[in-house]
């Protein structure tokens, strides 16, 4: 079986500041050693690097080479692939948003469904209920207990 993760859980693990980030690193490195397919969305990782070194939203903002070499770790990984986008993915979309409203910041939450439905990943682990607006995938908090 294969999940991914939404930017939210990488950001928790490199915020000290987060409720959040013991947990999110502790899920990660479990995640992580784990024999099931680790994927992460490009979007996902995008976000996470103008997030992560953003000084409007960290407190202590990592410095662009720190996020970028936490993000090499994670792609290091054997069991972690990056997915981007093919030529289904518009089709994709066009199936996630039948009947869901998608406009502001649903629009990139969107986009990474549908792309984890082209690449047949059905698992999303993230702290963001938006996810469970999708029939497309299972939406999970790594938190909930």
């Amino acid at each position: 079986m294969s999940f991914a993760v939404d930017a939210n859980i990488l950001l928790y693990a490199s915020d000290t500041s987060s409720p959040f980030h013991e947990q999110a690193r502790a899920f990660l490195h479990e995640r992580a050693a784990g024999a099931e397919l680790f994927c992460l969305g490009w979007p996902t990782l995008m976000s996470y690097l103008r997030i992560a070194t953003h000084p409007g939203i960290f407190a202590k903002p990592l410095t662009p080479a720190t996020a970028a070499g936490n993000v090499e770790s994670l792609l290091s990984l054997p069991n972690v692939r990056a997915l981007g986008e093919g030529e289904r993915f518009w089709e994709c979309y066009a199936e996630v948003t039948r009947g869901v409203v998608v406009r502001g910041n649903l629009t990139p939450d969107a986009h990474l469904v549908a792309l984890l439905l082209e690449h047949g990943v059905r698992l999303l682990y993230s702290n963001d209920s938006d996810f469970k607006k999708f029939s497309a995938i299972d939406a999970r908090s790594p938190f909930d207990a």
